[in-house]
């Protein structure tokens, strides 16, 4: 956790925007708009729908993708203006683990070339001491040294999460993109997975972007939480704060999908269930992308895109309901 009196900024985005070409003159608006801080040292959970742009937020943080407009700064450095070493340095110091954690490993290389490719980029350590650090680091994730000389389809969804892990963690990194990491995994080996990344944090002083749709588990492993609907960043938030007084509708509607594990509770609490299909990301509403599913909108929320302001110490939100 990070200390309030200790915050220091490790990421910056700024007004980002990334969008794809579909048709001539028409683009799907992936990431429309956004800006957030990231703090050293913490887990910023970001949550929404499948399709609301968050992995393709994470990619073209990590610069998988060039944005179409803003900005990145990683420790005030504008990261997609990096070139030769400064470049390879951030390639360092800036890793992801994916989403699938079978498609993401290469079937026709060992463990040991798989874990250690980015030790030989960086050119980090060769011979004996580079086996050594392959072996501590499969060791350091809850894998045996025996398996660096095995393939991936060897082994077990949550074993292979495990070695994209080792893999990420190979060239020392400060800052780590995990892409639904535990999305593809079973429930049991969820919880493992999660409780070694926070072990690595407190070990390493790790900073995570932790891309979700599991609203338990990222309050579990979040300092902060941002909610993004549509590509567009809603509201942002102390993690207790945010799952305790959710401010915008949105975050509202999906907190309240959240099951409860008392039956009493679930039963008499009330569900707001959302009406109405998610426009489409090449032709989003003029004014707030919710609007048209939003039980509280005005006539302003179809006239004009609302702003992200911060109504209480570190929460922000993005809706017209909070207009001064």
């Amino acid at each position: 956790m990070v200390e309030k009196d200790k915050k220091e900024i490790l990421l910056s985005v700024k007004n980002l925007k990334k969008y794809f070409l579909v048709e001539k003159n028409q683009y799907l608006k992936a990431v429309d708009d956004i800006s957030f801080d990231i703090y050293k040292g913490e887990t910023l959970g970001l949550v929404g729908e499948s399709g609301c742009g968050k992995s393709t937020c994470g990619r073209t943080i990590l610069r998988i993708y060039n944005p179409t407009a803003g900005t990145i700064e990683f420790e005030g450095k504008s990261v997609h203006s990096l070139k030769g070493k400064n470049l390879k340095e951030f390639n360092r110091r800036a890793q992801m683990i994916f989403q699938d954690p079978y498609a993401s490993l290469n079937p026709r290389m060992l463990v040991s070339n798989i874990v250690a490719e980015g030790i030989d980029i960086h050119n980090l350590s060769h011979g004996d001491e580079r086996k050594k650090r392959i072996d501590d680091l499969l060791e350091l994730v809850g894998l045996n040294r025996e398996h660096a000389n095995r393939f991936p389809h060897e082994f077990s969804g949550g074993q292979r999460q495990r070695i994209g892990i080792a893999r990420a963690l190979a060239v020392d990194p400060d800052f780590i993109v995990c892409d639904e990491p535990i999305s593809a995994l079973d429930v049991s080996v969820q919880a493992q997975v999660v409780n070694l990344l926070q072990e690595l944090q407190t070990k390493y002083g790790l900073t995570f972007l932790f891309i979700a749709h599991d609203l338990s588990m990222v309050k579990y492993i979040s300092d902060r939480v941002a909610v993004m609907y549509l590509g567009s960043m809603s509201e942002i938030a102390k993690s207790d704060e945010l799952y305790k007084k959710p401010l915008h509708p949105y975050t509202e509607a999906l907190l309240s999908s959240i099951p409860l594990p008392d039956p009493i509770i679930e039963k008499t609490r009330q569900r707001i269930v959302l009406e109405g299909d998610v426009p489409s990301p090449i032709n989003p509403p003029n004014g707030c992308k919710f609007v048209d599913r939003c039980n509280k909108a005005m006539d302003i929320c179809r006239e004009n895109r609302p702003k992200m302001v911060e109504i209480e110490p570190e929460h922000f939100v993005a809706c017209h309901l909070y207009d001064k």
